[in-house]
């Protein structure tokens, strides 16, 4: 098996194998929003990371996708029309790409700052008018029921594993479409427009048109990310079309790294586990986020893709046993400490919001009273120590460094 295919049979093996070790259905639900994650994240990427087009409205076309594969779903439910429930994010990437053609005929002439601020325009328009517009957006938001539809060879998705491998099946062959993209003649070109426009044009390339076609492909994978996410939770609301949510995108696709097709895979995985598991432990989740969006920007502009391949290279050449020991010297104390800054945020959080009585909370699997001293000494001596530690520590990891890129 060449090298090629090898991670595409590795991947499908894996998303088939999962249910079978994760087997609840709270579990498998947060896979499936995983899944429509990496899809709208790897559409974004399309944009940014393989156009170089900043936009801040990418998430209409989720919107856009979602609320079309609902009523899709509704009229051929009403109508009697025998088209299977797995077809539907078809006419959902559809719609949103026409919608990307008709926005792009016009953002798509500029780039840069200008692009980036029509994005914005666009996205506070749409979003507005989904609120007071009743034909398409029903008021903000609409329903359906998935199982309603005609069966599709006997599974009528009443369960939510086979939703999930439904999302699974998408995932798969938009992820590879997007990945054959980046191979073809308009991917390679549409890096160069990136890179550098004058060049591209000099050469005899239209800048624009490079841009629009990458837009359009990416409105319709996000649109089918739309119509995915229509289908496990059977709502599309107006939410998905906001602000919010194409700033969220904008840091999934930032903290994974968009400079590596499979960068936004990482930073989806991420976010999606911090969203889902560290926000059941704690009201501060969006903080820990925004913080740690915020470090990758700052230290590791590259991302988690960056940072791996970074590593890789240095496993590749053996030498990895040089950094075993800085890594733990450096990296452990600053995780200690960081867990104690955090214990004393989540002191601080607790008792501005305590109830009445409402002192005793339980921290790290121990459970205290924030009127105590002790809890507050012990997190803020651990925080001290352990960034002082590793601050005085990281010269010696950044020689370690030094040494094997010289």
């Amino acid at each position: 098996m060449s090298n090629t295919l090898l991670p595409w049979v590795a991947a499908v093996v894996i998303l088939t194998m999962l249910p079978s070790v994760f087997t609840a259905n709270s579990t498998i639900t947060i896979m499936n929003q995983m899944a429509i994650t990496i899809i709208f994240a790897l559409s974004y990427n399309m944009l940014l990371g393989q156009a170089g087009m900043l936009s801040f409205g990418h998430a209409i076309y989720l919107g856009f996708g979602g609320f079309m594969c609902i009523h899709v779903m509704n009229h051929l439910q009403a109508a009697g029309v025998p088209i299977p429930l797995p077809f539907l994010p078809l006419f959902a990437g559809f719609f949103s790409m026409g919608m990307a053609m008709l926005i792009g005929s016009f953002s798509t002439r500029r780039s840069g700052t200008v692009f980036a601020m029509i994005s914005l325009g666009v996205v506070e328009l749409v979003a507005s008018y989904s609120i007071i517009g009743y034909s398409f957006f029903r008021g903000g938001g609409v329903g359906g029921d998935r199982t309603l539809g005609v069966p599709f060879f006997g599974v009528e998705f009443l369960r939510q594993i086979e939703v999930y491998y439904l999302i699974s099946f998408w995932l798969v062959v938009s992820v590879g479409l997007m990945y054959l993209f980046t191979q073809t003649p308009m991917g390679r070109m549409a890096n160069a427009v990136r890179d550098n426009p004058e060049r591209a044009e000099y050469l005899g390339y239209s800048a624009r048109w490079v841009r629009f076609f990458s837009f359009c492909a990416a409105g319709f994978f996000a649109g089918v990310a739309g119509g995915l996410f229509a289908i496990n939770y059977e709502l599309a609301t107006a939410e998905n079309l906001s602000v919010q949510a194409s700033g969220t995108i904008l840091m999934i696709a930032f903290l994974g790294g968009i400079g590596v097709f499979y960068g936004p895979i990482l930073g989806a995985v991420v976010f999606t586990l911090l969203q889902t598991v560290l926000s059941l432990h704690t009201d501060l989740w969006q903080l820990y986020v925004g913080v740690l969006f915020l470090a990758a920007v700052m230290f590791f502009p590259s991302g988690l893709a960056g940072v791996l391949i970074m590593h890789l290279s240095v496993i590749r050449q053996n030498r990895w046993a040089e950094l075993l020991g800085p890594y733990f010297k450096t990296v452990g104390p600053a995780v200690i400490g960081t867990l104690g800054v955090c214990g004393l945020v989540e002191l601080v959080f607790h008792s501005r919001h305590l109830a009445r009585g409402g002192q005793e909370m339980t921290l790290f699997w121990i459970t205290f009273h924030t009127s105590n001293p002790a809890p507050w000494l012990i997190a803020a001596g651990v925080a001290i120590i352990g960034i002082w530690i590793s601050k005085r520590n990281a010269p010696a990891l950044s020689t370690a460094w030094r040494a094997i890129c010289d």
